[in-house]
């Protein structure tokens, strides 16, 4: 009938169109094997890259896509517009069944082109942006993003649609939903703290001094929890219940020090009070009946701080296994793969802005820099002589190292047992401070002239080597002074309680660190600069020390948590402490400091710090927080739990005094019996932390040796082109012999 003879018709269309091309294509392979026959090559294997092939070969070689790139603009778009029109005919007509015989659509509306050259590349445009136009919002955009064009002739072909077109609105809607969905994330991510100062970073040094900054910014985060929990739960408290024995005292000058009138405030263990707050009976005497009723839900502040500084130590663990977690995955994904990801994916067409656009050139600049820098430091070999020189020049190093830290510690150890002998005067409580700051302070510089003896070649083993180092000197020294906090072998007067004084000791030595760090950074950055330019007319300026910056960072932040239950408001000053760094590295970076001389990748870095911030730092300090709880007996005249053998029996005796004083919260001390003192659970909770810990591992090791293979796959890809490409000039090489 009509209908199988229209699509009879069709048909035949088709093929004379597929005839025509595969002409044009074979008159083309003509001319090709006519230049290849003019050009005298070089025989096979005496190193030609391109050897001639046949016209077969050439002719699986055109039908490549990476050979289709050198269609004319054109045919391009003569395709993408047939491409529309079949997209636009699929969408808003219905089923051919459905239609009369009169309403079904002729071949006219085709618009098959037989002559390519009948219709110019302006009229192929306007026909394109007429398809384009009718086409839904989703699938203009699919069509414009797999147009093989050039930037300049995209926005050409983009539709300009009016405003009171009536085709405006599904482009104007979505649009303009997108529109205002990415300023509205744009506004979040600059209204992140240091959003611009970060990317300044990151452009001008490299990730590698970025990870130090993002590195406080995560500390900040976690003393901003950890101070958010006490603040709310202890200290606000306390503040509204002032304890009636303690009166307030003037300022004395001795602040700086830890004592003065700071030592009977809310900054100390002593102060706090071991009473129910909204209790209006505990002020009474002991035998005297009260005549006012009990509160339905008792305040007790001895509970509330045992709890408080718990669950700070619980959200802290929570958010550093995530963190550790999160930065494994983020070390995954920067691979060697990642340097054609930059060259040809890393810039953002949605910056516009002059001084972004200046910002971002320097941020991928440096970023290639770094992982060229990986690049060439692994491709470098060595002899095994070179290499057991090396190896034994790292031993004798390690050796020092390892000795000048053990005379460090010995010399702390001795002259702390001397200052016991002394009169207890203020300006001795800050000897042993200023000693330990400066230890490590100058200490690292030494590890850094071993670090030059070794002649490391890559840079990030030399920074894993110095931190390492410093650690191992801040550990030993941290593990002293634990030692003697929890041996009482501390300088305290007979009336205070030994708690206050482990707080003031861990203030003094966070102000001194502190001040240190300013010497250092004025002296090593800004003194330095200054002999370099001025005397020995250098361009050369001082690099930013990464393993030592991050080092004194772990270090002020393990004092804090160790003294998170002896001075609850220490989270309070390492805030306003990286605070201040902050913006003083910043500046002296930026005014004193030159990009690193090898630039590296520091995504691997980044999980490194997280790591020794988890493990030796915040289990050192848990561990010294759960043996304080359970084996230490607390002071006997001050503090929330005065009197009590160890400051876990607490919760017993106080759950005690609740469940009498209010029948109605027995389910807080159910809880208490069976979930916090109940030994199983506490294991299981451990087994299961681990178990994540562990999990995260196999699988960040699991995706590794996934990259590893889909990058050998990706090798090996290209090895077979060429492995097809010459069977099949085999294959005609033998049927071209038998004919």
């Amino acid at each position: 009938d009509n209908e199988r003879a229209l699509h009879t018709s069709f048909h035949q269309l088709i093929l004379e169109q597929s005839s025509l091309i595969e002409a044009d294509l074979e008159l083309e392979l003509q001319e090709r094997s006519r230049d290849a026959c003019a050009v005298s090559w070089p025989e096979p294997g005496q190193g030609e890259e391109h050897p001639s092939y046949s016209s077969a070969s050439l002719q699986i070689l055109a039908s490549m896509p990476s050979r289709t790139i050198g269609r004319s603009l054109g045919a391009i778009i003569s395709q993408y517009c047939n491409r529309t029109a079949r997209l636009r005919r699929r969408s808003n007509r219905p089923p051919l069944q459905q239609l009369c015989r009169a309403a079904r659509p002729s071949l006219r509306q085709y618009n098959l082109d037989t002559d390519p050259a009948s219709t110019t590349l302006e009229e192929k445009r306007r026909l394109l942006v007429k398809e384009l136009l009718s086409l839904s919002p989703s699938q203009c955009s699919h069509v414009l993003l797999t147009m093989p064009l050039s930037l300049e002739e995209k926005p050409r072909a983009v539709p300009v649609v009016p405003c009171c077109s009536p085709t405006a609105l599904p482009f104007s809607c979505p649009q303009g939903c997108r529109g205002l969905w990415y300023r509205l994330l744009s506004l979040l991510r600059t209204a992140q703290p240091w959003h611009y100062a970060l990317k300044q970073i990151g452009g001008r040094f490299g990730s590698s001094v970025l990870s130090y900054f993002l590195f406080l910014k995560t500390l900040l985060t976690l003393n901003f929890v950890s101070f958010f929990i006490l603040l709310a739960f202890v200290v606000v408290m306390q503040a509204v219940y002032p304890s009636a024995a303690v009166s307030p005292q003037p300022f004395t000058g001795l602040e700086t020090t830890g004592a003065g009138s700071f030592t009977n405030s809310l900054l100390y263990y002593g102060y706090y009070s071991n009473v129910t707050l909204n209790d209006p009976c505990s002020s009474s005497p002991e035998g005297s009946e009260c005549p006012l009723a009990a509160p339905l839900l008792p305040y007790n502040l001895p509970l509330a701080y045992l709890f408080s500084v718990w669950v700070s130590f619980l959200v802290t663990c929570i958010l550093l296994v995530y963190s550790v977690s999160r930065s494994f995955l983020g070390s995954v994904r920067s691979s060697t793969a990642v340097l054609a990801i930059k060259v040809f994916c890393a810039w953002d067409f949605k910056v516009v802005q002059r001084r972004s656009v200046k910002l971002q050139c320097e941020n991928i600049c440096t970023q290639l820099k770094e992982l060229l820098g990986e690049q060439s430091s692994r491709s470098r070999s060595q002899s095994r002589c070179q290499v057991l020189g090396h190896y034994l020049v790292m031993l004798l190093a390690w050796v020092l190292a390892l000795g000048l830290a053990s005379g460090c510690v010995l010399g702390v150890h001795h002259l702390s047992e001397r200052m016991h002998t002394v009169s207890a005067q203020e300006i001795l409580l800050l000897v042993v401070p200023f000693v330990v700051s400066l230890l490590n302070a100058v200490m690292p510089h030494l590890f850094n002239l071993l670090a030059l003896w070794e002649k490391q070649d890559s840079p990030v083993t030399q920074v894993s080597v110095a931190i390492f180092r410093n650690l191992i000197l801040k550990t030993m020294v941290l593990i002293l002074l634990c030692y003697q906090w929890l041996s009482r072998s501390i300088i305290c007067s007979a009336e205070e309680c030994w708690e206050t004084c482990v707080g003031q000791d861990l203030y003094r030595f966070m102000v001194m660190d502190f001040i240190f760090t300013l010497l250092d950074t004025l002296f090593g950055e800004l003194i330095w600069r200054l002999i370099l330019e001025k005397r020995q007319k250098k361009k050369q300026r001082p690099e930013f020390d990464i393993a030592r910056n991050v080092l004194e960072l772990i270090y002020g932040q393990t004092l804090t948590w160790l003294g998170l239950l002896f001075a609850p408001l220490l989270p309070a000053l390492q805030m306003l402490k990286l605070l201040l760094l902050f913006y003083i590295k910043k500046t002296s970076l930026m005014r004193n400091c030159q990009s690193p001389s090898k630039p590296w990748q520091a995504s691997r870095m980044s999980t490194l710090f997280i790591t020794l911030l988890c493990f030796p730092s915040f289990l050192g300090a848990a561990t010294f927080f759960s043996y304080t709880i359970w084996s230490v007996r607390p002071s006997e005249t001050c503090g929330p739990f005065r009197g009590l053998e160890t400051i876990y029996k607490s919760g017993k005796r106080w759950m005690l005094v609740l469940e009498k004083s209010n029948p109605n919260i027995t389910w807080f001390a159910w809880v208490y019996q069976y979930l916090l003192e109940n030994a199983c659970l506490q294991f299981f909770m451990s087994a299961a932390l681990i178990a994540v810990i562990y999990f995260n591992i196999q699988v960040v090791r699991g995706r590794q040796k996934v990259i590893c293979l889909l990058q050998e796959q990706i090798a090996k890809e290209g090895e077979d082109k060429a492995f097809l490409i010459q069977k099949f000039q085999n294959v005609y090489e033998q049927r071209r012999r038998r004919s």
